[in-house]
């Protein structure tokens, strides 16, 4: 096997027209023999290239509405031919077939033409056929074919034939069909998994997952890791979409940490001016205000300390009161649907910090997929899209939560959804005052939370914390009362959690002993 390879003949078929007249123009400059088919032959043509139709060298028409052109010995024998085999270069001699060098395929846009909502039929005609085939059989020989994909690679290719007098390295070949291979892969995940979810096939017997690179990183999570940012194509706005406007890349950590305030702060895509502030994945503060600079305020009080290197999301355009407000202390990220142009002034002063911008939020009752890797295997769950509404809660004590205590209920249980378990969240006036994440026991979450709001006062020179007159959530049902009764110590006066333990009447005797509103939801949302 030589290690360079000359590209003498080239059979190009592309559904993206992207650069192709410029490759033909620039193969053709290179004294390259041009094959190509259906719309891709004629831009070629029109544009005043010599190009010859597949269909002269298979001497078959293309047919069945095009499902039929390039399946053909002639074409899969010159891709496939061994050239420094006696017996494969015989039998091309025999059956006059000529050898093709250099394949540039791209396929028919499955993917795109189930974004944009395409019915079953139209679906299934858009799965290719031949281009899969053709780029699978040019990438397993590398050894003499070049295989290019992508129209990224288009400039790559000609370089390296600049670079070696008309002829391809093995090393180009073999990055080349590695990327040939992970597209054709792609594609086909992307059909699987398309045609699992048309035909209701919830546990499918095979999955398969599929990213393209966004970016490399310097670290992961920790400077010994490696990391790279892959995306997945969906049109669902966060930050794989998002617009960054300024300061240095995004780490591991703060696109992980961007990803759960963003998706948080969707929750309330119909609410009030909202801000969330998120360190190591949880939220240590949330609230609600009239404007948008009043929640961020709001959200900060609830853990000034753990807000310093955050990030903040809002579900408003920035506008220059809340920038200005944010850049009173070191944040890492501000992610939000839009800036307007005062707040980009005011954030260039900060070279450090990230401004994204996204198209609207997430829908957050929208259906999707979670993976995570286990030794082994992959776990595969649902999105948690779980929501309850007033209509939905169960009051279960003596006494009745009041309207303003029922909105903050609410308020508290969407925030819990979205803090690791064992979650317990204090909330009052529309904003979190306490928030206690991942510990094993729930007792710790709610003494947590309440040390935090006590060290918050001290700090904003109040009287009794915030806890005072506030609502709980807690993510799961307290399976004793002792999580309760320290939540009412703190001064918890109303409390949301999903009910289903055995100890249920134990808990709700405890709640009205104490003179506790409580209400059920049926509903859990661990998140580990």
């Amino acid at each position: 096997m030589s290690d360079l390879h000359p590209v003498k003949r080239a059979l190009i078929s592309v559904s993206d027209k992207s650069g192709l007249i410029e490759l033909g123009q620039a193969l053709a400059d290179r004294g390259v023999e041009l094959l190509s088919t259906g719309g891709s032959a004629k831009a070629l043509r029109d544009a005043g290239l010599d190009v010859r139709d597949v269909a002269d060298v298979t001497s078959f028409p293309e047919m069945m509405d095009g499902r039929v052109k390039t399946l053909h010995p002639k074409v899969h024998g010159g891709l496939l031919a061994l050239r420094d085999n006696a017996d494969h270069v015989a039998a091309m001699d025999e059956h006059g077939i000529g050898g093709i060098d250099l394949l540039v395929v791209n396929l028919y846009p499955f993917e795109a033409t189930v974004a944009r909502g395409a019915g079953y039929d139209e679906a299934i005609e858009n799965i290719d056929i031949g281009g899969p085939a053709m780029i699978r059989a040019a990438a397993k020989n590398h050894g003499f074919v070049t295989t290019v994909v992508d129209v990224e690679d288009y400039k790559a290719l000609l370089v390296e034939l600049d670079s070696n007098d008309g002829q391809t390295g093995l090393g180009f070949r073999r990055t080349m069909a590695q990327r040939a291979y992970a597209r054709t892969a792609a594609y086909d995940a992307a059909v699987s998994s398309w045609m699992a979810a048309a035909i209701e096939e919830p546990d499918p017997r095979r999955r398969a997952v599929a990213g393209t690179l966004r970016q490399t990183m310097r670290y992961g999570e920790n400077p010994h890791q490696s990391a790279a940012f892959y995306v997945d194509g969906s049109d669902r706005p966060g930050v794989a979409s998002a617009v960054q406007h300024q300061g240095k890349e995004l780490s591991y950590n703060n696109i992980n940490d961007t990803d759960a305030a963003f998706e948080l702060v969707s929750e309330f895509a119909d609410a009030a001016p909202t801000c969330v502030i998120v360190k190591h994945a949880n939220p240590c503060g949330v609230a609600q205000g009239a404007t948008l600079a009043e929640a961020y305020a709001r959200a900060f009080d609830c853990d000034r300390t753990s807000a310093f290197g955050g990030i903040v999301a809002l579900n408003r355009p920035l506008d220059a009161e809340t920038a200005q407000a944010i850049t009173g202390i070191f944040t890492e990220v501000v992610v939000a649907p839009g800036a307007d142009d005062a707040a980009r002034a005011i954030f260039a002063a900060k070279k450090n910090l990230r401004l994204l911008t996204t198209d609207g939020l997430a829908n957050a009752s929208a259906p999707g997929t979670v993976w995570k890797q286990v030794s082994g295997g992959y776990l595969v769950q649902d999105r948690d899209a779980g929501h309850v509404a007033r209509a939905d809660l169960k009051v279960v004590t003596k006494l009745a939560p009041s309207d303003a205590q029922m909105e903050d209920l609410l308020f508290a249980w969407t925030v819990a959804k979205h803090v690791k378990s064992n979650a317990i969240v204090y909330t009052k006036d529309g904003a979190t005052v306490g928030v206690g994440a991942g510990q094993m026991s729930r007792v710790d979450s709610t003494r947590i939370a309440a040390r935090k709001a006590q060290d918050m006062a001290e700090v904003l020179g109040l009287a009794e914390p915030m806890t005072q007159g506030s609502v709980v959530a807690s993510d799961a049902f307290f399976p004793f009362p002792d999580g309760l009764l320290t939540a009412a110590e703190a001064g918890a006066r109303a409390v949301i959690q999903p009910g289903g333990s055995m100890r249920d009447a134990d808990v709700i005797a405890a709640a009205d002993e104490a003179g506790l509103a409580m209400v059920f939801t049926g509903q859990r949302h661990f998140r580990h």
